[in-house]
């Protein structure tokens, strides 16, 4: 990659998804996204089995046996590979065309049955589920001038070691979106400019003739922004300086409310939830509570797997932890609930 200046969002796009870079070339990432940070999809298959479950109700509501499952920002289609497990052990369960939206090319042995595809399908119905995509969606970043009254300016980045320094000012669409979703004062703040995952959001969410798009992702509110933004890398399973180079992750938490706003604004039929994993998996029937001792005594062997998988959703709903991940949920074109 050449060293050059340039902003942040172009940095990153060419730094995660450029023909050198770290989601698409092989040589950078031979093990893929698994290798350098642990999603809830690789934490315990308690969140595939909960997807499986969620897709299955939704199914129902539909009034269908079949539907689409789309799963976006795929990885090596370890969610999808998970869910059809799920599925395949239930004998009520729906029949499902599953879709891996990525950027990669497809893994070797995947299951046959899933479509890999560079974008979400249009004219589907189903769920649309999309786990740390949006974090990954490149953004610009600005920062208050301390030579301008708080003034945002863009910032710069150097391709080859993350310096940066200040470039223009923000104008236009990107200053009205700092303006009304996270506004800056103080010389020194920093923000992470929203507007191009509210735009990819929604058009995800419009690919759903109906059923339900949900957003799972690293997520701060309006009245609770991070003061200096929240821009960082990922490499080997470790936090690492954001350098746009191509030989790490790149992420910043997501404005979900803002891309809440953005569906909502789009799709009159939208029914909107902004919720956290913790809650949104107990809903699902993942809550980590601990099996009675009493089944250690009448079946040792349960209580041994039921102790497990008490630990695994613990972990996948704990405080400070995974159960703080923001869930956006969008019911599109299905009845009101009765």
């Amino acid at each position: 990659m050449t060293d050059e200046w340039r902003g942040w969002r172009e940095a990153a796009q060419t730094a995660l998804y450029g023909d050198e870079g770290f989601y698409r070339s092989p040589a950078r990432s031979p093990e893929g996204p698994a290798g350098h940070f642990r999603t809830s999809v690789h934490a315990s298959p308690l969140f595939a089995g909960a997807v499986a479950r969620l897709l299955t109700g939704i199914a129902r509501e539909l009034d269908t046996g079949t539907v689409a499952l789309v799963d976006v920002g795929a990885g090596r289609g370890e969610l999808l590979t998970g869910v059809l497990e799920a599925l395949d052990a239930r004998p009520d369960g729906p029949d499902v065309t599953p879709y891996a939206v990525e950027v990669a090319a497809r893994p070797p042995g995947l299951d046959p049955r899933i479509e890999w595809c560079a974008e979400p399908p249009a004219g589907v119905t189903g769920l649309l589920f999309a786990n740390e995509w949006l974090d990954n969606v490149p953004v610009e970043v600005a920062e208050a001038d301390a030579d301008a009254e708080g003034a945002p300016r863009y910032v710069e980045v150097r391709t080859s070691d993350g310096a940066e320094r200040p470039g223009a000012p923000v104008t236009g669409a990107d200053a009205a979106w700092l303006e009304r979703w996270w506004p800056l004062s103080t010389p020194g703040e920093r923000a992470e400019i929203g507007r191009p995952r509210d735009a990819a959001w929604a058009g995800a969410v419009g690919s759903l003739t109906a059923g339900l798009a949900v957003a799972v992702d690293y997520a701060h509110g309006r009245g609770a922004r991070p003061p200096f933004g929240t821009l960082t890398g990922f490499r080997g399973g470790r936090e690492v300086r954001p350098v746009p180079d191509g030989s790490r992750d790149l992420t910043a938490h997501v404005a979900l409310d803002a891309c809440a706003a953005a569906v909502t604004e789009a799709r009159a039929d939208a029914r909107t939830e902004l919720t956290d994993q913790r809650a949104a998996l107990r809903r699902l029937g993942v809550d980590g509570d601990r099996p009675p001792l009493s089944l250690a005594t009448t079946d040792p062997a349960a209580y041994v797997t039921a102790l497990a998988a008490a630990g695994e959703a613990a972990e996948l709903t704990a405080r400070g932890g995974l159960g703080d991940f923001g869930w956006l949920l969008h019911r599109v074109g299905l009845p009101e609930p009765g």
